[in-house]
């Protein structure tokens, strides 16, 4: 078999599978685990899988640049940021994290809603300027301009004086044996120091994200309390999923 066609088996059985280990795809090659170590390395430095201890997940559809997820199922962030909406209730303190996804969110909210958002990204700010209700925080740090939020030391102790009642989380990736995943290091900080300020952690998964990771880990999927997903979304890893004691909103 020509490496190029065992690479294309590889992704396929990634695809079929949720994920691949390095000494069975070894065995059933008959190849050395030398040389499936090699094709996963190249497939990953392609952005066509993740690599993890032992062999490799589905990467993230979601770790372009802010323009570029814009774009990217634009229908479905849509559908689950109006689920994410209905779960929330007049005065809340409620974080809402950067990202396309809590950008549908906040245009989800309606007129009469009057809440207090915390946030640290700009663009979820200046979408609420002209809510008429909604009280809005916006914690200062660096601006990292890939996803247009703050990060850095300052940002962490902005988050440290804050007891909101939900905290909408964005993530790249989804996984129930990776957990919560995104695509820089900063960030995943961020996202974890905002979940332990909130008393339930909410996720909107559109599906580029679900059963797929990104390089850095947020933490564990005991980080997120509730959820929200499309319709459609595969019944057997939404049971994986509310094996863990998570609820599903959407499936």
């Amino acid at each position: 078999m020509l490496t190029s066609q065992r690479k294309q088996r590889i992704l396929e059985k990634l695809n079929a599978e949720g994920q691949v280990l390095s000494g069975a795809l070894s065995l059933e090659f008959a190849v050395s685990e030398d040389t499936i170590r090699r094709d996963l390395r190249e497939l990953a430095a392609e952005g066509r899988l993740q690599r993890v201890h032992g062999g490799a997940l589905p990467a993230s559809g979601a770790v372009a640049n802010f323009a570029e997820r814009k774009t990217l199922r634009t229908d479905a962030k849509k559908r689950v940021a109006q689920q994410g909406a209905s779960l929330i209730s007049a005065g809340q303190v409620v974080i809402i994290d950067g990202g396309t996804t809590t950008g549908e969110l906040v245009r989800c909210l309606p007129d009469d809603l009057a809440i207090t958002v915390v946030t640290h990204s700009p663009g979820i700010a200046l979408a609420l300027v002209e809510h008429p209700l909604i009280e809005v925080i916006l914690i200062g740090g660096r601006l990292f301009k890939h996803s247009i939020v703050t990060v850095g030391a300052a940002t962490v102790e902005g988050i440290e004086r804050i007891q909101a009642d939900l905290f909408f989380m964005g993530v790249t990736g989804i996984h129930p044996e990776a957990g919560l995943t995104t695509g820089d290091y900063e960030e995943a900080c961020i996202k974890r120091a905002f979940s332990g300020r909130a008393a339930e952690t909410v996720l909107m998964a559109s599906p580029e994200k679900i059963n797929s990771a990104s390089p850095f880990q947020i933490g564990p999927l005991s980080l997120v309390n509730t959820l929200v997903v499309e319709p459609d979304t595969d019944a057997a890893w939404v049971k994986a999923i509310r094996a863990k004691g998570i609820t599903v909103v959407g499936a």
